[in-house]
């Protein structure tokens, strides 16, 4: 089982703060650093300094770091044309070295549209999939050769399909909660299929319905990673899990039923079941970007007991 460490800037968190989490997330041996895709906060968080465009964090991050590969959960495709995405993603992917991973997803927050002017479309899962069509079009076209695509929300006539990433292939997440559109999608596109914030019972069965239709699609159902992404509260006493559950605004028994929270020993226990059902992959949702010691803990005794693929840090 990997863990990796997903964050909610759009809560309240500078480019700053997030150099500083995903640095030390590249220092205590996680594998990757994700995060959302959003300009307007949720809930009750302030929300400061502002929000931070995700494709912009990932490209000073790609210079700031070495070993971790970025990416979104989920960029939004109400907010990017796709043949500009394709760009975006593919010149942060050379930046990095051949580190990025694009999660995308239809776009669903009507709110932070009608603030910051974006138009917010009815047909979002059509154009969703058109964009991914687009966009791993524009990649794997090879070099030399034209791209085109007529579809009924977006035309590409004779592009050359640049830039090229640095991988030959970025991995590519789809995920969500549907039972029939989101699985054929997945299972056309996707990589990685994630399934957030959702219990045991019900990422099972939404994992079947995936590699159904990876099989139906003519693929092998375990082509696909399967992963889940889960909030984080972890502590090694009772005092230090309410600690963090309370800086959070959440109870902590609503946290040990939804998420990852409690010893970890309860932590790895309940990250072992979700591997039980195939899941080899969780993206931890960190919403206090300040508690630098909340990930070393995850790092020194949970990330420790899963055998996922720690990187090798070298000694200083």
């Amino acid at each position: 089982m990997d863990l990796r460490i997903f964050t909610e800037p759009q809560q309240g968190a500078s480019y700053d703060t997030l150099l500083t989490v995903a640095k030390a997330t590249e220092d205590l041996g996680f594998d990757a650093f994700f995060r959302s895709d959003h300009y307007l906060r949720m809930g009750s968080a302030d929300g400061l300094p502002g929000p931070t465009d995700a494709w912009i964090t990932l490209a000073g991050l790609a210079r700031e770091t070495k070993h971790l590969r970025l990416g979104t959960l989920m960029t939004a495709g109400t907010f990017r044309l796709p043949g500009v995405l394709a760009i975006q993603v593919a010149q942060v992917d050379q930046m990095s070295g051949g580190r990025i991973e694009l999660g995308l997803g239809a776009g669903w927050f009507e709110e932070e549209h009608t603030a910051y002017g974006i138009p917010f479309p009815k047909e979002k899962f059509a154009r969703l999939e058109e964009q991914l069509a687009i966009v791993t079009g524009l990649w794997g076209t090879p070099s030399g050769e034209k791209f085109s695509y007529d579809g009924t929300h977006y035309q590409l006539t004779d592009s050359p399909a640049l830039p090229k990433p640095a991988q030959s292939k970025i991995p590519v997440l789809i995920g969500g909660h549907g039972a029939k559109r989101t699985p054929r999608l997945a299972a056309q596109y996707a990589d990685e299929f994630n399934i957030p914030f959702a219990s045991i019972e019900d990422s099972d069965r939404q994992f079947g319905r995936v590699r159904d239709a990876a099989v139906k699609a003519g693929r092998k159902a375990d082509d696909l990673v399967y992963s889940t992404t889960l909030v984080a509260c972890v502590g090694k006493t009772d005092a230090e899990v309410a600690r963090r559950a309370a800086s959070i605004g959440r109870e902590v028994e609503e946290l040990k039923a939804n998420g990852l929270a409690g010893s970890p020993a309860e932590v790895v226990d309940k990250i072992g079941r979700y591997g039980a059902i195939g899941a080899s992959r969780i993206y931890c949702q960190m919403l206090d970007l300040d508690d630098l010691d909340h990930l070393e803990l995850l790092s020194s005794q949970v990330q420790s007991q899963l055998g996922a693929n720690l990187i090798e840090q070298p000694s200083h």
